[in-house]
């Protein structure tokens, strides 16, 4: 007993450490304007064997904190659908090469002159070309700048980059091995390594392709969300895990079954569950870079990391800032992909030591790029907060924006629909017609499988959830539509709507008056109750049943929604029996318990005037 307490306790001052280091640091250098990415390296800095020493060892937490950089990258394969890969194949595949192949190439060029072998150098250049998609994705998350053209362009570039991670991470060790490579046993060891790695990709294709929904949608059906997490976290490790098994990275496992969940049902709530985990362990992973920055080596070879480190921040900027304008962005958008692209990968600490091992560099040159890859990650922040003081105060350009053509019939409009039932069927269905882009959450497994049926896609999640609305996008969508039939739930959604996606318009539906009331009491832009347009229809199709005219059914119909408004206004002041004279045939004259807080105002010149002749009548 005293030996596991002894051991639970060494467990606590790590933790302890990270989680002060982080809580001090992170909002520190936010409110600085340096970004939480450089708030957690610098915090690593300090709290590592170098400064203050509070964590001895980091090779136990890189190992843990690398799972950060995993599970961001099944975050990635979850937004990786096949259509959009296909709409951005010219900046994956042309500008991300590019940028992969000049950047290596003048990188390698200046590790040759600084005395790196021939395959030391194409091993250098590589790990420098590669840049931090941590980083530089926090940085677009943090101005909300992804969806923007720049961000689209930046994120289509660490998209080829983290595709090409997998044949750099074959390259290495064949460079290794080019002398013994047409060996008869070499082949053999080779193709067996490639045979087990088809297998195992092959495998997580079909797990993925076949078996993940119908797990999913069995365990959302048994109403347990710890264990919708669990399973979540299992499908990403057990898929890394297994890369990892048959010589691949586990990145590439957990990125792989990110993009055959992507069309999945569940993505949103998946990406939900997993969120914290990846925040958590991102940070750590920042941490863990900037423990494993040896102060004493770089004051040691101070003179040159100061010369080496800076001209390769601006040189990757310049380069890829270059080939961007090359490729129709403009300059400010281009220098702003430069500078985010400057710091050295997560990978490039993968790649080195690998690199290492293998007999390609120096344990000298191991420690030198080591040093230098966790250098740019603490200058390129630094660079982009500059670049973006810099064009904040820079006057408006009269160069005009770029020309975005949507396809015919789509209004570029972002929708969210929350509820797919009788209600919500109808409203998406209006949107579709119209070709808006509508996202709808709905956490009923057997609406989701009915929808199915007819060819629509619903993505399971709890829409009361925020962490879900995150992730459905809420955070760039333009109206938010809550359409389920609980109110108390509807006014939870909208409150969180306001408080942190403002600039989405909240459309709600509301169950009845009550309801409606308390909604409009939040401002809610737009609320209707379920039930009043159908009655007033069918009460019109009954007059001109009667024999009333077209016309005038319908002017009496408008009467009533007028009157019905004017009525909404009063209650709203004065409680339920406000405006009860403008009820056709209402005889009870009831008075209120207690008067009136403020008096009560039209919404629109017809309902003003309702309103002013029912309180002349009092």
């Amino acid at each position: 007993m005293a030996a596991s307490t002894a051991e639970h306790a060494s467990f606590m001052p790590p933790i302890l450490t990270f989680c002060a280091a982080a809580v001090v640091a992170v909002p520190l250098f936010r409110r600085l304007g340096l970004g939480s990415v450089l708030g957690y390296l610098v915090a690593g800095i300090v709290i590592g064997p170098s400064v203050m020493g509070l964590v001895g060892d980091t090779r136990d937490v890189r190992g843990v904190a690398e799972l950060g950089v995993v599970l961001l990258l099944f975050i990635i394969g979850l937004e990786l659908k096949v259509s959009n890969l296909f709409a951005m194949r010219r900046d994956i595949f042309g500008l991300g090469l590019a940028q992969i192949v000049v950047t290596c190439a003048l990188t390698a060029a200046v590790a040759a002159v600084l005395g790196h072998s021939a395959r030391g150098m194409i091993v250098t250049g590589l790990a420098l070309s590669l840049s931090a998609t941590a980083i530089a994705l926090q940085v677009l998350d943090e101005r909300r700048d992804l969806s923007t053209p720049y961000g689209q362009r930046t994120f289509s570039i660490l998209l080829f980059q983290d595709l090409s991670i997998v044949p750099i991470l074959a390259l290495v060790p064949l460079l290794a091995n080019t002398e013994t490579l047409g060996s008869g046993q070499a082949l053999a060891g080779a193709a067996g390594a490639s045979a087990r790695a088809l297998a195992a990709v092959a495998l997580v294709v079909v797990v993925g392709r076949y078996l993940l929904n119908p797990l999913f949608r069995l365990l959302a059906g048994s109403g347990g969300r710890e264990v919708m997490t669990a399973a979540a976290l299992l499908v990403v490790l057990g898929a890394a895990m297994l890369m990892e098994q048959v010589g691949l990275s586990m990145a590439m496992g957990a990125f792989l079954a990110g993009v055959l969940l992507a069309e999945s049902n569940f993505r949103h709530q998946l990406e939900a569950d997993i969120e914290p985990f990846r925040g958590l362990l991102l940070g750590l992973f920042f941490m863990s870079v900037g423990m494993s920055l040896d102060a004493a080596y770089v004051r040691q070879h101070a003179l040159l990391l100061l010369v080496l480190a800076p001209a390769l921040v601006i040189g990757k900027s310049l380069i890829a800032a270059v080939l961007a304008r090359g490729f129709g962005s403009a300059w400010p958008d281009a220098l702003r992909i430069g500078v985010l692209l400057a710091p050295a990968g997560e990978f490039s600490f993968v790649l080195v030591p690998l690199g290492g091992e293998v007999g390609l560099l120096t344990s000298e040159r191991v420690q030198i790029v080591t040093a230098l890859a966790a250098l740019t990650m603490l200058l390129g922040p630094l660079l982009a907060r500059l670049l973006e003081n810099r064009l904040a105060r820079r006057p408006a350009s009269a160069e005009p924006p770029p020309d975005v053509t949507l396809p015919a019939g789509e209004t570029g409009a972002s929708v969210i629909v929350v509820g797919f039932g009788r209600f919500g069927q109808v409203v998406n269905q209006v949107l579709l017609a119209r070709g808006v882009d509508v996202t709808v959450i709905d956490r009923d497994v057997g609406s989701i499988r009915n929808a199915a049926r007819f060819g629509f896609k619903i993505y399971y999640g709890d829409g009361g959830r925020l962490d879900v609305l995150r992730a459905a996008g809420a955070g760039s969508a333009d109206v938010i539509c809550v359409c389920i039939d609980d109110a108390a739930a509807a006014l939870k959604i909208a409150e969180m709507v306001h408080a942190e996606f403002p600039r989405a318009r909240t459309y709600v539906r509301a169950i009845d008056r009550a309801h409606a009331i308390d909604l409009m009491n939040l401002e809610v832009d737009f609320q209707i109750r379920e039930t009043f347009e159908s009655a007033l229809q069918f009460g019109r199709a009954t007059l001109e049943g009667l024999g009333v005219s077209e016309e005038e059914a319908r002017l009496v119909t408008e009467d009533v929604r007028r009157r019905d408004i004017a009525r909404l206004v009063l209650q709203r002041s004065e409680g339920l029996l406000g405006g009860k004279e403008l009820l056709h045939g209402a005889k009870l004259k009831p008075e209120p318990l207690t008067p009136p807080r403020k008096r009560a105002a039209g919404l629109s010149a017809e309902t003003r005037d309702l309103v002013a002749d029912a309180e002349a009548h009092r």
